[in-house]
């Protein structure tokens, strides 16, 4: 028994260790979630008592008419055939606007996305289809600077005050630009939300990003713009003043207002436009009194395990990590502390799944010790502070999977509330494996000079009406 006591103490002691480090990064995310969990409570029900009692919701039924201001809409492409047409006819179809043109940016070596585009509008009436000088595919940047260049080319360049970005997958709200015409004057950057189409409540991969955008742009993103005066861009569904881009532009000098290095052009964008001093505004605007249905861009997110961890790679490669090295910590405490909450995602990721293999090892040891095959002290012991350590994560745990059923419930309904709880340990595996992809990449990119591509998420456009509203 004494050989299975100090062979046993070294294991011991090292899954205590390994139980304190993991416990207390949970911990200290866990609070900082809890604290924005708090905050949005504690200012949703203020102004419930303060100005809701004497004013009423706005709602896209009430939005003031005013003169409609000449739009551009950006929509970079690579190898989109299958949905650039179908896109671009919903949009011109159902968009209650007159004032805008849509610059498309191809490839050379793209012909079918441009020829699928060109039978929507074979004249050209209101779609510029952009050829880049350049095969493709370089970055969304690099086409986004094309189609800047091209504004400034066209006839019309002069007369547009705001221009849009768009993927070409998503499904553009038909009041969309008449709410950035009505709030051009109020901000250089106007972001709207993005609501994940469902497919099914049996497709947990594509699901779980139902369950995080329906968080982050209920509850993150509202609270971001209050809390730190700025919100980031995600891409589509966005509008920028003419101005805030010129602004940019002139610092890049050649060649144009968005990062051709970066993977996430746009969130870089939302960082400089912070630091030079311009309003970005995230707006959630119901489509009636009460609906909790807003105007945002719907579009479907990939199913599929490996393409869900490619794209999520992506994302924290551009946010996480050359955001940070390209931009620094700009702006004061509190955008800084955003940025925290930004760039804690990969650590966050990688010790979620950590846990579990924590918890694994907790259960081999202490079936062991049952078994009598050691006799050491139990890991987890009543009364210490390790066990109120590991009582406040299960209380943050709980915590977090409330609101993730409460925010998917408010979208999609409560069944889609329900199986929000196994989406997240599924959740939990794509953002580990994107994150352990994310940091492969990146070392290889700083260390042996290995480019980043821009790896295009192959993509699906809704059938009918009914797949947009999840009917």
């Amino acid at each position: 028994m004494g050989d299975d006591m100090e062979g046993a103490e070294p294991v011991h002691f090292a899954l205590t260790g390994l139980i304190w480090i993991v416990a207390v990064i949970l911990a200290v995310s866990g609070l900082d979630d809890l604290f924005v969990d708090i905050s949005t409570h504690v200012r949703t029900l203020a102004r419930s008592l303060t100005v809701y009692r004497t004013s009423q919701r706005a709602c896209s039924q009430t939005l003031p008419d005013t003169p409609q201001s000449p739009i551009a809409i950006f929509i970079p492409a690579w190898q989109e055939s299958d949905v650039i047409g179908p896109m671009l006819a919903r949009l011109h179809d159902t968009v209650r606007y007159e004032h805008y043109h849509v610059f498309l940016g191809v490839y050379p070596n793209d012909e079918a996305t441009a020829r699928a585009a060109r039978s929507v509008d074979p004249l050209g009436k209101w779609l510029k289809i952009i050829i880049l000088d350049h095969p493709g595919p370089t970055s969304k940047g690099d086409c986004l600077n094309a189609l800047w260049r091209a504004l400034h080319q066209d006839p019309c360049h002069k007369a547009i005050k705001q221009i849009v970005l768009h993927d070409a997958e998503d499904v553009v709200h038909p009041e969309e630009l008449k709410l950035f015409n009505y709030l051009s004057d109020r901000a250089h950057m106007i972001q709207l939300p993005v609501v994940p189409l469902p497919i099914g409540l049996r497709h947990l991969v594509s699901g779980h990003y139902l369950d995080e955008f329906a968080e982050a742009h209920q509850k993150d993103l509202v609270f971001r713009e209050r809390f730190a005066g700025g919100v980031p861009c995600a891409g589509v569904g966005c509008a920028f003043s003419r101005q805030a881009l010129q602004d940019v532009a002139d610092i890049h000098q050649n060649h144009g207002p968005f990062s051709q290095n970066s993977l996430t052009e746009d969130y870089e964008l939302a960082l400089i436009l912070l630091r030079l001093g311009h309003r970005s505004i995230f707006v959630r605007l119901p489509e009636s009194k009460d609906g909790q249905m807003v105007i945002a861009t719907r579009e479907y997110f990939p199913a599929v395990f490996k393409l869900a961890v490619r794209q999520k790679a992506r994302w924290l490669i551009g946010i996480a990590l050359q955001a940070w090295a390209s931009q620094g910590w700009p702006g004061n405490w509190a955008t800084r502390y955003m940025l925290m909450r930004d760039r804690k995602a990969i650590l966050t990721a990688l010790v979620s799944v950590f846990a579990y293999v924590v918890m694994g090892l907790i259960l081999v040891f202490e079936t062991t010790k049952a078994l009598h095959f050691h006799n050491t002290r139990p890991l987890i012991q009543a009364g210490s502070p390790l066990t109120f350590l590991l009582i406040g994560n299960l209380a943050l745990v709980f915590n977090r999977v409330a609101h993730r059923m409460l925010y998917a419930t408010r979208l999609y309904g409560w069944q889609h509330g329900l199986i929000s709880v196994p989406r997240m340990v599924v959740a939990n595996f794509i953002n580990f494996a994107a994150a352990m992809r994310a940091l492969r990449l990146y070392a290889a990119h700083r260390l042996l000079g290995t480019p980043l591509h821009w790896e295009k998420t192959a993509h699906i456009f809704p059938e009918n009406d009914e797949a947009i509203h999840g009917k």
